[in-house]
């Protein structure tokens, strides 16, 4: 049986490398032409910071900590694919999760699973950061909860973002978020500096709507 590394996959996505923010050495090796960005924050300590975290992030509050719209979610059609996991030799093991019935936010959006797409608005950097993505891997597991997102049309980039909350075993908290963007757009081809001001905007604001320690009041 042959499993690919990539866990949603069909041709709708707009880059080669699917599922790549996984890899760990994406720092040092990222797809060609792409500029990498990582970044790790303990947010915190036991489970109701994990369980809270994990509810938010799987609600699309990270995207919208950054000043981004979302619309148009729609869960894959069909049964759900959750994918295959992989240990720390890159060796594919079971599915990560079971199929689980479908979750909606307070206005009725669906939260995040494998398959989704959605559309995002808005802008960062002053510049747009409008374009189409669906989300590439879900992974769900009693202290560990990842999900990526790949672009499939219409942003100034064009790659992968991966999000990722731990509850370690020394009860720390932590947030990771890891990236890949090649840029598309001419401006960002030409000043490569604007996509790593861009990300790191994004980076920040996915912090901020994910750990309290970072909160404003009211947000």
């Amino acid at each position: 049986m042959h499993h690919r590394r990539g866990t949603f996959r069909d041709e709708t996505v707009d880059y080669a490398a699917v599922g790549a923010t996984r890899a760990h050495d994406l720092m040092a090796y990222p797809p060609e032409r792409s500029i990498p960005a990582e970044d790790a924050w303990r947010i915190g300590s036991g489970e109701a910071r994990f369980d809270t975290a994990a509810d938010l992030l799987m609600s699309w509050s990270a995207l919208r900590g950054a000043g981004l719209r979302v619309t148009d979610v729609r869960p894959a059609s069909g049964p759900m694919y959750t994918g295959v996991a992989f240990d720390d030799e890159g060796n594919a093991v079971a599915p990560s999760s079971l199929e689980h019935e479908q979750r909606f936010d307070a206005d009725g959006t669906p939260y995040v699973g494998a398959g989704t797409t959605l559309r995002v608005h808005g802008r960062v950097a002053g510049h747009s950061a409008d374009g189409e993505l669906r989300v590439i891997f879900v992974d769900e597991e009693p202290r560990r909860v990842a999900f990526a997102l790949g672009t499939v049309d219409g942003s100034v980039v064009s790659g992968e973002e991966s999000f990722l909350l731990e509850w370690r075993d020394n009860d720390e908290v932590w947030f990771v978020v890891r990236a890949f963007d090649r840029p598309t757009a001419m401006l960002y081809r030409m000043l490569p500096a604007l996509v790593r001001r861009r990300r790191r905007l994004l980076f920040q604001g996915y912090l901020r709507a994910i750990s309290p320690l970072y909160a404003t009041p009211g947000s």
